[in-house]
């Protein structure tokens, strides 16, 4: 039984105003084939965020001032174990911390799963190598030289 991973009609008919807005500045990436797979074998299954995706996010209103908005909207550029950034329906980068959320709403995938994602793999393969080139410029800067592994 293949994967069911087409659960609407037509993702970006279902997308709201501010989503497709996100959606073209981001190419207007197919969306019907990369959603959740919920049903079927394990190994055909796929859920959960993925970097890039459109989402609502509900934040506790205690946290808030009174004239601010409890939702934030926009596309998910990373998380860390404190916060989730996004880049807000405004164009703006917003970091907001984890204590503070009451929901995470996904609205769609803009990319494909994961372990199928080849441009975020070779992203992320170039990026190891970017910082363990930082990180041996930074022990040589700070130690003086190359020979701090040699005795005596």
């Amino acid at each position: 039984m293949p994967p069911i991973r087409r659960l609407m009609p037509d993702m970006r008919s279902t997308l709201p105003e501010w989503a497709i807005k996100i959606h073209e500045a981001h190419g207007s990436p197919e969306l019907d084939n990369i959603q959740d797979v919920f049903h079927g074998p394990l190994s055909e299954r796929s859920a959960g965020l993925r970097k890039d995706d459109i989402v609502e996010i509900f934040i506790d209103s205690r946290a808030l001032s009174a004239d601010s908005e409890a939702i934030a909207r926009g596309m998910l550029i990373g998380t860390t174990r404190n916060a989730v950034e996004i880049v807000d329906d405004s164009g703006t980068f917003r970091s907001i911390a984890r204590d503070v959320i009451v929901e995470v709403r996904l609205i769609a995938h803009m990319r494909v799963p994961y372990l199928e994602d080849r441009e975020m793999m070779t992203f992320e393969k170039e990026d190891m190598r970017r910082r363990s080139s930082m990180l041996e410029k930074a022990e040589q800067m700070a130690e003086g030289g190359m020979d701090s592994h040699l005795w005596g």
